[in-house]
């Protein structure tokens, strides 16, 4: 089974690992932003501080962060933190 349940530390950790950049943030939220290399596609993530991430929350993450399943995205995030 699937781990969905992680820290906003290591979404924050892995997107930055993939090349995400923190640009800021308000309040207990922190946005970052990733801009394809080749394409100039522009991606723009924000991560609560929670610990853990709601469900709900972290399927917003991984909606915006472009990810086509959830499942894919957690295993991704346990693989790279």
């Amino acid at each position: 089974m699937v781990r969905t349940t992680f820290s906003s530390k290591e979404v924050i950790t892995c997107l930055t690992r993939h090349g995400y950049v923190p640009v800021g943030g308000k309040g207990s939220h922190t946005t970052l932003r990733y801009e394809h290399p080749e394409t100039g596609e522009v991606r723009t993530v924000t991560v609560p501080q929670a610990d853990p991430i709601p469900v709900g929350t972290l399927q917003d993450i991984a909606d915006q962060a472009g990810a086509r399943d959830f499942h894919d995205f957690c295993e991704w995030v346990e693989r790279t933190c």
